[in-house]
């Protein structure tokens, strides 16, 4: 009976999943069907567009070459005109002269006969009948300005619709995820000159592959990538994977999205723990700041307590990418001068970086990491569960790597942001000047227990930055550091 019930709930179990599978597909296919029919209006439009502006382009040659016959027109026919109005002129002229040359045939006096035809030689000399040109200045062919449309109506009785360019390849090969920056790599399946540029888009994601369309977020759109390469920079990886696909992109038209492919981003992301702070802290995420007023009214709940030590309850072990309700309220809040809040995620394998900024005028803190059973009373530093920076600013500036109740100076100057690489596995814990990546200390341990960040301020407040990967600069300094010794139990040997 009981290995029916099993066997069917086992069936159960899977008919469920096929059925929310089949779901998924039909809202798929109903997405789809809507981009169909909005993409369809959308290349009808323009389409229309597309015709009105040849259209418009006819319409303006057809106007401008109809200007140029005219004027030729005009040309001609004012050339031909001065030429009639020559022409008529010396006719007019000459036939006076040709009447009064034959009325001089009849006087009888030979002197004034002689005088008559001088005068008709003279004048006949002078006409303009003999220094006109009697052929056309222009003609009346207008062919120049003929125009043959065959070879373009044969163009335009070809015009069919521009070649969708292929889907790009992602080679994820050549990807690089580092340094907070994806950079992504992709070709062409085949030479395609009429590419013009390629669109990228990415989102975040916790799925491993591509996310159902009900649980989707938006794509953010990269446009206009001349090459086929580009790099995200400035991210934050506050999610463990990233989907980024691609497509190539004519003078008209997009091509089809490449295969998405599913980068890890996974980074340290955590808040600071509110909930067992020292009540002088004033915490909001991934900023804490000292505020004196905070513990009013609670000094007469938290004294006389005693300070229970190590002997803390230690909440459960939970995942370095999770951040378990069992650390937040599982313990008493910080108390006396343990001015101390905790990080609400705990580190239990892996490498991991994360970064704090103090303000200026801060006068003390301390940043590092500590053991979940770290007393209410207790100091970073001086505990042996416990590693941490100290930089004190008040009267006279000192900055020292304290662990186990040892102080070790640093002998440089207190950068603006401090990064914090710790590697679990390898038992390493180092600090660095966030800007330049110079290496201010390095703990060499073993951790035995879950880590969780551990801040300490007073006079002042500390910024967080976490979701950041290890910089690459940090990684090729822990390769020269792994060769160097170190010790859990006191400074001496710890290198620096």
């Amino acid at each position: 009976m009981e290995a029916q019930k099993e066997a069917l709930q086992r069936i159960i179990s899977t008919l469920a999943n096929k059925n929310e599978e089949i779901q998924n597909f039909i809202d798929t296919l109903n997405h789809t069907l809507k981009g169909v029919q909005a993409n369809s209006s959308n290349v009808i439009a323009e389409l229309d567009e597309e015709f009105d502006g040849l259209y418009a382009i006819l319409d303006e040659m057809k106007e401008s070459m109809t200007n140029s016959i005219k004027q030729e027109q005009a040309h001609k026919s004012q050339e031909l005109q001065n030429q009639l109005s020559q022409c008529s002129n010396a006719l007019e002229n000459s036939e006076e002269l040709l009447e009064f040359a034959a009325r001089s045939l009849d006087i009888k006096d030979p002197e004034e006969f002689s005088k008559a035809a001088r005068q008709i030689k003279d004048r006949v000399t002078m006409a303009s009948a003999f220094r006109i040109s009697l052929k056309p200045k222009v003609s009346d062919n207008m062919t120049h300005l003929m125009v043959d449309f065959s070879q373009e109506r044969q163009m335009l009785q070809a015009l069919k619709f521009l070649p969708v360019p292929k889907a790009p390849e992602i080679d994820p090969v050549e990807c690089l995820v580092a340094d907070n920056a994806v950079t992504i790599v992709w070709r062409m399946p085949e030479e395609d000159n009429k590419i013009d540029h390629f669109v990228l888009e990415y989102r975040k994601t916790n799925f491993d592959g591509l996310p159902r369309v009900k649980d989707e977020t938006c794509w953010e759109l990269i446009d206009y990538i001349k090459g086929t390469e580009y790099t995200l920079s400035g991210l934050k990886f506050d999610s463990k994977y990233m989907n980024l696909r691609v497509r190539a992109c004519n003078k008209a038209v997009a091509g089809e999205y490449s295969d998405p492919v599913t980068l890890e981003t996974k980074a340290l992301v955590f808040n600071l723990d509110n909930t067992s702070s020292h009540l002088n802290l004033k915490v909001e995420d991934s900023y804490v700041e000292w505020d004196p007023t905070g513990g009013k009214g609670q000094e007469n709940k938290i004294k006389g307590k005693e300070n229970k030590g190590s002997g803390t309850p230690s909440p459960k072990r939970t995942s370095v990418s999770s951040r378990s309700p069992s650390i937040r309220g599982s313990r008493d809040r910080f108390t006396g001068e343990s001015y101390t809040v905790l990080g609400d995620t705990a580190i239990e394998s892996g490498q991991h970086y994360w970064e704090v900024r103090a303000q200026k005028d801060c006068k003390s803190y301390s940043v590092g990491v500590a053991y979940k059973n770290l007393g209410k009373f207790d100091q970073l530093g001086k505990t042996n569960t416990s590693w941490c920076i100290h930089v004190n600013n008040w009267l006279q500036t000192t900055f020292a790597a304290k662990h186990n109740n040892k102080a070790k100076a640093l002998d440089m100057t207190v950068p603006d942001r401090i990064g914090v690489y710790c590697d679990f596995d390898g038992g390493q814990l180092s600090f660095y000047n966030a800007s330049s990546k110079q290496l201010l200390y390095t703990f060499k341990t073993k951790f035995t227990q879950p880590l969780l960040p551990g801040f300490m301020v007073w006079c002042g407040g500390l910024a967080l930055s976490t979701g950041l990967q290890v910089p690459s600069a940090v990684k090729m300094l822990q390769k020269s550091e792994n060769g160097l010794s170190g010790s859990a139990s006191s400074l001496t040997n710890v290198t620096q």
